[in-house]
């Protein structure tokens, strides 16, 4: 097999894209920076598929990210003389058509590049069928064979549309160390470097909780791994750039929007309770030891729909008596709605607080959220009613904006099919076509709930306890997964592992996150890297476009998990800042 890359024990693949809309200059960044092999992005999540499925419904041209070409426009040439090889899903829900954009920018540019892309993930026409219901779009989670028969094939860009996050950097290394189906311990170790730098600089110090000890987070460097014949990689980044890549950034980004121990994926299950992290250098991190399963008897499909009318409106509370006030606008919106929405949410903010020394400080918001089927419920039916109280309601009533007309929001739900179902192919550059074979799987997995880590030293165990926020001796990264929402935490210190183990119960954690109470909560031990995950089923409602909630993509949850105050044993407070690496 053809393979990519310079050096046949290491191949360096960089990050330049971890979303749509993410740094344009990021790729020239990367190609001038230092040495590649190959150049990833990824553009694509659960709502950019939503958006760029109702960009080509209403123009058949469109339906890729167009940020992508934009930036091939400028750095391609740069790309080409350098002989790196570049990766991303921007296809979308378009792949042809980015394709189509490719050669013409480069015929206008005189530069001759072999363009590859794969298809076969698009199984909208096909809902019925496979009993997937009637979404907008249906986008199964490619694996990375097809990504590699590109590479291997010469390849000089290979564009997909949805693939797994982690598929671009797999396919190249796929190609480049001929891996094949039954390397399983390769393709998960593959798999935890292109799920560490899929999210760009939130593995330089991005969103990082300790991100007070990040020296230069002004711009923070792309990520890049260095991947090697069995798997393991280093993550580092270019010299000079900012951030730092650290145990403890990597660390956060592999607990990011995680389910269990088992990573279930299309081509491997890898196993992240096997994984461990340790410091190799300044600004490099060595990732080993993962252990790779069969992969599931299904793929995952990503299913969008239009959910119906949404509409929202926050007034502001000022001074006192705060709880009458917003009593007497919920009272008085409602009786003055002629259309009652099928969905009417309410919730008070009180930021507020007594004697203050600024009117905003003084103030509280309260939000009135209407969902309905038909845009004019929620539309002008909800801001008339509420414009018609402005004189007759509380004292000092204002809005934080004025009154508006409802919008379409979003459904995400995922869906799961055969994975012989999905017809994985390569369209080559001179427009053969090559199918990829769906891997031989296994009867499905139980989820695996990660690995005892033995004896769990109580509160009481370590002497007198101090109450102060879990932040002071953990980190945390959240996000969402659908519906759900994870909060992986992680401690820094051996001794606070049990600890952490032994606080954070299903009890525990409703307590702390009161918005759990009532929802079902799952929860992931992770000893190799000190790490504990929650999954709070059904949290974001139906994905991040339905906005369930103030945070509807759970980005700040962690943050406001590691505020809460909990009782942390002073024997751990002396010791929390410390430099021990997980072993």
């Amino acid at each position: 097999m053809t393979t990519v890359g310079r050096v046949p024990e290491v191949l360096r693949v960089g990050n330049c894209s971890g979303f749509y809309g993410d740094r344009l200059a990021a790729m020239r960044e990367m190609l001038e920076g230092g040495e590649l092999d190959v150049l990833t992005g990824d553009y694509l999540a659960e709502l950019t598929m939503l958006i760029l499925g109702r960009d080509r419904a209403k123009d058949p041209a469109a339906g890729y990210a167009r940020t992508f070409l934009t930036q091939l426009r400028d750095c391609l040439r740069l790309a080409l003389d350098r002989g790196v090889r570049i990766v991303a899903n921007a296809g979308g829900v378009n792949t042809p058509g980015l394709v189509a954009a490719i050669r013409g920018l480069a015929a206008d540019q005189g530069l001759t590049a072999r363009v590859a892309h794969v298809r076969g993930d698009d199984l909208t026409g096909r809902c019925a069928e496979l009993g997937l219901g009637s979404p907008l779009g249906a986008h199964a989670y490619l694996g990375a064979f097809g990504i590699a028969r590109a590479l291997a094939m010469g390849a000089d860009v290979v564009v997909t549309g949805r693939v797994t996050d982690a598929s671009v950097v797999i396919g190249p290394a796929i190609a480049h160390f001929g891996w094949g189906r039954g390397d399983l311990d390769a393709l998960a170790g593959a798999t935890v470097a292109g799920h560490v730098i899929e999210c760009g600089t939130q593995a330089t110090g991005g969103n990082y909780a300790f991100f007070t000890e990040v020296e230069d987070l002004l711009r923070p460097g792309f990520p890049i791994a260095e991947i090697h014949p069995d798997g393991s990689s280093v993550i580092t980044k270019h010299p000079g750039t900012g951030g730092a890549v650290t145990v403890d950034t990597v660390i956060s980004q592999l607990v990011y929007e995680i389910g269990d121990a088992r990573y279930a994926g299309p081509d491997v299950t890898t196993r992240l309770d096997t994984v461990h992290v340790t410091e190799e250098g300044p600004d490099r991190v060595a990732v080993t030891g993962a252990h790779g399963e069969p992969p599931p008897p299904e793929v995952k499909v990503s299913l969008t729909s239009v959910g119906g009318y949404r509409n929202e409106l926050t007034v502001v509370l000022t001074g006192l008596d705060i709880e009458a006030k917003a009593e007497l606008f919920r009272r008085q919106l409602l009786d003055g709605l002629r259309t009652r929405p099928a969905e009417l949410t309410w919730s008070l903010a009180r930021l507020d607080r007594a004697d203050a020394p600024t009117e905003q400080q003084a103030s509280a918001l309260l939000t009135v959220v209407a969902r309905d089927a038909d845009e004019a419920a929620v539309g002008r039916a909800l801001s008339g009613a509420a414009v018609e109280v402005a004189l007759g309601s509380y004292p000092g009533f204002f809005s934080t904006t004025p009154p508006g007309r409802g919008s379409a929001y979003g459904v995400f739900s995922a869906g799961f099919v055969d994975q012989r179902e999905p017809t994985h192919e390569v369209v080559h550059d001179d427009g053969s076509v090559e199918t990829v074979d769906a891997p031989t799987v296994t009867a499905p997995l139980e989820p695996h709930p990660g690995a005892d880590p033995g004896p769990r030293a109580g509160m009481a165990d370590l002497g007198p306890t101090r109450r102060l926020p879990l932040g002071t001796v953990a980190g945390a990264r959240s996000g969402d997964k659908g519906g759900d929402a994870n909060v992986g935490v992680w401690v820094r210190d051996d001794a606070a592992y049990p600890w952490l183990v032994g606080l954070l119960t299903e009890g525990t954690v409703r307590e702390l996150l009161p918005e759990a109470a009532a929802l079902p909560v799952r929860i992931t031990r992770l000893p190799a890297i000190r790490a504990v995950n929650v999954v709070i089923e059904g949290l974001l409602g139906e994905g991040v476009a339905y906005h369930a909630r103030f945070d509807p993509q759970a980005k700040g949850l962690g943050e406001w998990l590691r505020s809460r105050h909990v009782d942390i044993p002073e024997a751990l407070l002396e010791r929390t800042m410390t430099d021990e690496e997980p072993g």
